[in-house]
């Protein structure tokens, strides 16, 4: 039996993923459908982010990978160049990080496309980005207030990331008929 000062990490949970749900509107299908095409149609795909968008935009470089697309890391050893034909995909949830800011600019100077996704579509680096995709979650940049969420800092717009990440994947196995067997072939074995 819990005492006074336990946490009920249950209703806990259930606060953070009604807040997580917030960030999943209408407005979020389409931005899943061009963020989707855009990956079909890239040559090559680059993923860059910072801190724990990074860790999520990471997670996202991965699922491409079992996806079977020729998706990288940016700053990895193996990283090829980025050209035309190629697409940088940055997320950049309070609307721009100096980094983020460069490599857009590198990816400019190279042709390739660019695509931001934020919760600040007014930011910077959206601003220098070929697409926007918006998810209307908190970040650091608003994390402050009466009307801010349980989760600290920015957690709230990363876990929105992962779930839209994760639902992009499915939207691109089965835009490209494959199955979770075919995914699961790519995934690695030296663990």
């Amino acid at each position: 039996m819990p005492d006074e000062t336990s946490p009920d990490v249950p209703a806990m949970a259930r606060r953070a993923l009604d807040e997580i749900a917030t960030a999943f509107t209408p407005a979020t299908s389409d931005a899943a459908t061009r963020m989707r095409d855009e990956i079909l149609t890239a040559r090559r795909i680059v993923c860059f982010g910072v801190g724990r968008e990074g860790l999520m935009i990471r997670a996202l470089c991965m699922r491409l990978m079992h996806l079977g697309f020729d998706a990288h890391v940016a700053g990895d050893m193996t990283t090829p160049p980025i050209g035309p034909g190629d697409l940088l995909m940055v997320s950049a949830g309070p609307g721009g990080f100096s980094t983020a800011l460069a490599m857009l600019g590198v990816a400019k100077a190279a042709r390739a496309r660019s695509l931001v996704v934020t919760a600040q579509p007014g930011g910077v680096a959206p601003q220098m980005a070929d697409v926007i995709v918006h998810l209307p979650a908190q970040t650091m940049a608003d994390d402050t207030g009466p009307s801010t969420s349980l989760l600290p800092m920015g957690s709230l717009f990363e876990a929105a990331e992962l779930i839209f990440f994760d639902i992009l994947s499915i939207m691109l196995r089965e835009a490209t008929g494959q199955s979770a067997e075919d995914m699961r072939a790519r995934h690695t074995n030296l663990e």
